[in-house]
């Protein structure tokens, strides 16, 4: 079983920047590929980043390319995502998602899912 905890959301500023953590349980987690998706309010779950096991592949969401980074510890069993130059629409809830069949960026690819950290960004 595969127990995933995300932490570091908040309230921020717009041009603020925010770090989220996931930490995840199982000896196996530096086989997986991860990645962090986010779903504001009435809209659908979209994919924001991931990164490969070894971390040498990453992939962004255009919206969030350049102001976002991923990356990984692989000795610590977790995941992090630095976001910089938040916007207001950035607000969302984050999901970091664990995939155990390869290198995936579509969220039905992923098969183990954290409970969520919310992110607001205040204009």
């Amino acid at each position: 079983q595969v127990h995933m905890v995300e932490s570091g959301g908040g309230l921020v500023q717009a041009g603020g920047s925010l770090r989220l953590s996931c930490a995840v349980s199982g000896r196996t987690f530096s086989s997986y590929a991860m990645g962090w998706f986010r779903q504001a309010p009435g809209k659908e779950r979209d994919f924001v980043t991931a990164i490969s096991w070894s971390g040498g592949r990453t992939d962004y969401a255009t919206s969030v390319k350049g102001r976002f980074t991923i990356s990984r510890d692989n000795a610590k069993n977790t995941v992090y995502l630095q976001m910089n130059s938040l916007k207001p629409e950035d607000t969302a809830v984050y999901y970091c998602a664990a995939a155990t069949r390869g290198y995936r960026t579509t969220w039905y690819d992923y098969d183990y899912w954290g409970q969520g950290t919310q992110v607001t960004v205040s204009s």
